[in-house]
């Protein structure tokens, strides 16, 4: 006999389940490929998400009460010179007819309807002021080459005259003020007013012609 023979031994009919055992987890294989992807997109959406908060942090704050309280006074010495360039002109045409004149001289030839939108005027006190200056010959009416029903309204030579003092005044005033700034100031606020006529345009104030504004 063998020393190194061991008898079978006999296999179990049944085995006992253990129900607190862990169930077997089910291994599946990643394509190395694949597994780049995904960290790949994460990595993506960590950085997309570090950009957004990094603009939000960047981000410029609400403007304090000193800020709009700087800016008022600025307007109320803009407000001062367009009110003593008007005075310019105040014998020939009135508050109304003026800012006709000035957005006829922005926006070039207008029909009726155009003309009082764009000067926030009822178009019957659109009407009448358009027939007042016509009447002082600053501005023509003609026939719409494209539609012989609508009216075209434009300036004559003494309508743009007439824009064209109450601008020089509005230099004329302005001009002194610059003069006393530095030319780093200036340029300061030059870029500082552009930006808040740009913003002014954003936040839908609307045409700063309808004013009696031109540039």
């Amino acid at each position: 006999m063998c020393l190194y023979s061991r008898s079978p031994r006999p296999r179990p009919k049944w085995l006992p389940i253990n129900r607190s055992a862990t169930p077997p987890v089910l291994t599946i294989p990643i394509h190395p490929q694949r597994l780049h992807f995904a960290s790949t997109g994460v990595h993506t959406r960590r950085m997309a998400t570090r950009r957004l908060s990094s603009a939000a942090a960047e981000a410029t704050p609400a403007s304090t009460g000193e800020d709009v309280d700087a800016v008022l006074d600025a307007c109320r010495s803009l407000v001062a010179i367009s009110a003593w360039s008007v005075e310019a002109v105040a014998d020939q045409v009135d508050l109304v007819q003026l800012r006709v004149l000035v957005v006829l001289a922005t926006r070039g030839a207008s029909s009726l309807k155009d003309l009082a939108d764009a000067t926030h005027l009822h178009l019957s006190r659109a009407s009448r002021a358009c027939e007042r200056l016509v009447g002082k010959n600053l501005i023509t009416r003609s026939d719409d080459p494209g539609d012989r029903r609508v009216l075209q309204l434009g300036l004559t030579p003494d309508g743009e005259a007439i824009v064209r003092k109450v601008q020089d005044s509005r230099r004329e005033a302005v001009a002194p003020v610059l003069a006393v700034m530095s030319a780093t100031r200036r340029t300061e606020l030059v870029r500082a007013l552009r930006a808040f006529a740009s913003a002014t345009g954003e936040v839908g104030h609307g045409d700063v012609s309808a004013l009696a504004w031109t540039q």
